[in-house]
This record gives C-alpha cells, structure tokens and sequence, in this order.
C-alpha cells in the first residue's frame, strides 16, 4: 500500500511546497549561473526512470559549455576543470539537484529512491537487474547515497539500491531522508569523478 499509494503522495505533496517555497532560490541560483558561465540554466541528461524507460533530467548546470556530453563525470580526465566556480558550490551542497522537484512532482521521480543512472551506465544497469532496483522509481536520494555517493564501487552501489528496494517503507525513507540531510550538511561521499573511490583508496593503503 506504501509504495503503491502513500509515497507517491507524499511525493506529489512535500515537492509541490518545495517548488512553491524554494523559488527565489531558484531565481537567485539561475541569475548566478548565468553570471558565471554564460548559457543554459539548466542542464539536461538522458537517464533511466522506472522500469529502465528514459527520461530527461534536470538540474541546475555545473559544468562548462565546452564539458563532453552524454559522458559520466567519473570517466571525464581531469573533471575539475570543466567545473564552473558556482557550479563547485551547487554541488557540494547538492542544491544542482533542485530542478528534480519538478520531476519528481509529475511523477518521473520520487523523493527517495536509487538515483537515477545514464543510459549508457550498462554496468550499473545490469548489477541494478540482480535486485530489481530498476522496477522503482528513481530517487533525488537514496540508500546508497547515504552510505558513500561517489566512493562506492558499482557493484556495493547496486547492493545498496537493492537493500532499498527490500526495506522500502515510510519509516526507512525517512531514515534515508535524514541521512541525506545529515550527508549534504558533511559533505560526506562527494568526489568529483568518484564512483569507486572508497575502493581506491582501500587498495592505496595495501
């Protein structure tokens, strides 16, 4: 009944007062990007939502004009230089992530969930598979998020959206919603170009 009912609601609720209160902020971070790297506001991806159908999302540019396309950060040489100076701060306070309210209001999102990946992540795709983390709704956070970001591997990554999926109910997103706030005010698991980066560091020390 939760998930079927109740947490799309609360969705349909708690993102709708967000988009309603949070639009001068809105307004303040569209005005500073423009300021700082002329261009879109916004930018757009090709990702996955529920049932492995695409979806474009949103969220507030960080990137440069010039930043490759359709291309995980991870895989991009030397990420850091394509970062615009506002787009540093959007995204270690993960306020880039914003523009996702309004997805997750039509339905293309839900609050908490496994985020969602490019289309062409095939690897995070098929080990996501093993635990029907695919069949729900993508979330603009999530268990895995909460418990390394950017620092885990594909593989841990994946275990955790499946974890999820197994617990999911009102009192664990909450859990999940929490630990975010909690994540976001530490800046914990954030590493431009990160995914494996815990695993890295483990074999750095061996």
């Amino acid at each position: 009944m939760y998930s079927k009912f109740f947490k799309r609601l609360i969705d349909i609720v708690l993102s709708g007062l967000g988009i309603i209160f949070l639009s001068p902020v809105f307004l303040i971070l569209a005005i500073a990007i423009k300021i700082d790297d002329p261009g879109p506001v916004f930018f757009k991806q090709k990702r996955l939502t529920i049932h492995k159908e695409y979806f474009n999302i949103m969220k507030f540019r960080t990137m440069k004009m010039e930043t490759p396309k359709d291309m995980p950060t991870h895989l991009l040489e030397n990420p850091e230089q394509y970062i615009t100076k506002v787009g540093r701060i959007l995204r270690k306070t993960s306020l880039d992530e914003l523009p996702q309210l309004f997805q997750i209001f039509t339905g293309k999102m839900s609050i908490i969930g496994p985020r969602p990946c490019l289309w062409n992540q095939y690897d995070l795709i098929e080990e996501r598979d093993k635990y029907g983390a695919n069949d729900v709704r993508p979330g603009l956070t999530g268990w895995a998020q909460i418990n390394g970001r950017d620092e885990l591997p594909i593989d841990v990554k994946a275990k955790f959206d499946g974890e999820y999926v197994e617990r999911m109910s009102f009192a664990f997103d909450v859990k999940c919603f929490i630990g975010t706030v909690i994540s976001v005010l530490k800046s914990d698991g954030v590493v431009e170009g990160g995914t494996g980066e815990l695993e890295k560091k483990e074999l750095e020390k061996k």
